[in-house]
């Protein structure tokens, strides 16, 4: 049933509301399906206080990945008089991923990749999740990593007493013996790619939802695909094309990153897998 919020937000884009439909767009926002007037169908996110500002952060992100991989394209996005805030996104039906939207999903990330910057980092802050997430640009990668990603998640879960915060000093040992020789050019990532931030078209292409860009090292998002998922599919990597030599070196740099923010946003169940991370450094 519609609400106050609703019909404001429709005529805020201009037309009537005929039917307004929850839907599932996480667990932070509420979300909902948007039939309004004049024909068009909107998926529509908002969110007060803190959740607005992610919802600006999110905009942002689509708008910068928008030129290079397939997103929602952003219809509108607008502050509401109780200071919350909403975004519309053109409504997407999908459906169950096939071997072609998995060779696309490679084929555009690979194009995503290919954009690059001279520095690490981004110009904007955003968030991962909820967990505000420091982009502050830097030329060393390892550094870039060690200060911007993994120190801050650390102190996080540390003073929440999941862990003890003086294992840290071991664990940037471990990262930067194995980021040391590693390089990468700065390319333009997706920065939050589990698979429910991905999905297929009925026409056979790939979409991806919900970025947390910046400038990095792509390996990190191949490893956010595995993180909850199996290993890369084959057809994705016909279209993505073969990982760099000694990924499995740095993976588990890479996905301590998302398990410490998981620990951090949803408690102690993931802590385990924050451990095996630890365990595959050598830590």
């Amino acid at each position: 049933m519609a609400d106050d919020a609703d019909h404001l937000i429709a005529a805020q884009l201009g037309a009537d509301l005929q039917r307004v439909t929850p839907v599932g767009g996480g667990c932070i926002h509420a979300a909902r399906r948007m039939d309004l007037d004049d024909g068009r169908t909107l998926f529509v996110k908002s969110g007060a206080g803190h959740l607005a500002k992610l919802l600006q952060a999110e905009a942002h992100g689509l708008k910068l990945l928008s030129p290079h991989i397939r997103v929602p394209r952003l219809i509108d996005q607008r502050q509401l008089p109780d200071h919350g805030y909403w975004i519309a996104l053109e409504w997407l039906d999908l459906t169950i991923e096939s071997r072609a939207s998995k060779r696309d999903l490679g084929e555009q990330l690979r194009q995503l990749h290919a954009v690059t910057s001279d520095e690490y980092g981004l110009a904007e802050n955003n968030f991962i999740g909820t967990t505000p997430q420091d982009n502050t640009r830097s030329k060393d990668w390892t550094e870039f990593f060690i200060e911007h990603r993994i120190k801050p998640q650390w102190r996080l879960a540390a003073a929440a007493g999941f862990f003890q915060f003086d294992r840290l000093g071991r664990i940037i040992t471990a990262i930067r013996d194995r980021l040391e020789a590693h390089s990468p050019l700065p390319a333009l990532l997706h920065g939050d790619l589990w698979s429910g931030n991905f999905g297929s078209l009925t026409d056979g292409s790939a979409v991806v939802f919900d970025p947390a860009p910046y400038f990095g090292d792509p390996e990190t998002d191949l490893a956010m695909m595995e993180l909850f998922g199996p290993p890369l599919d084959p057809d994705f990597l016909q279209g993505y094309g073969d990982p760099a030599v000694g990924r499995d070196q740095r993976k588990p740099i890479y996905d301590l990153y998302h398990a410490l923010n998981h620990v951090n946003l949803f408690g102690s169940g993931y802590q385990s897998m924050v451990e095996r991370c630890l365990h595959r450094l050598g830590c």
